[in-house]
């Protein structure tokens, strides 16, 4: 069974930094890319950053590029978003998922809870 749980988010002053992690189950972590997501209130979901499987090609929206760094350890089973210079409009419940670099989707897995990000002084 795959399962991803959401970790490290919190309430962090304009300007300030959050890492999150996403730990993954299950035996398939190695082989796939993963993508980072937010949903603010009142809005939709949307895709943030990706990383392929090695970790060495990433990708990222416009309006975190520069910013946010997403990493991985494979042999922890965890991929990480560093989130820096975080802005108000950064706030959101942020989530990962498997999906393609592009940030299209898989049906490995399902959203979890997510971790909530708040950037607010």
């Amino acid at each position: 069974q795959v399962q991803l749980v959401e970790s490290g988010g919190g309430l962090v002053q304009p300007g300030g930094s959050l890492r999150l992690s996403c730990a993954a189950s299950g035996s398939i972590f190695s082989g796939y890319a993963m993508g980072w997501y937010r949903q603010a209130p009142g809005k939709q979901r949307e895709f943030v950053a990706a990383i392929d499987w090695s970790g060495g090609s990433t990708y990222y929206v416009d309006s975190v590029k520069g910013r946010f760094i997403a990493s991985r350890d494979n042999a922890k089973t965890t991929v990480y978003l560093q989130m820096n210079s975080l802005r108000p409009e950064d706030t959101a419940v942020y989530y990962c998922r498997y999906a393609t670099l592009s940030g299209i989707l898989t049906d490995l897995d399902s959203w979890g809870q997510g971790t909530q990000v708040t950037v607010s002084s």
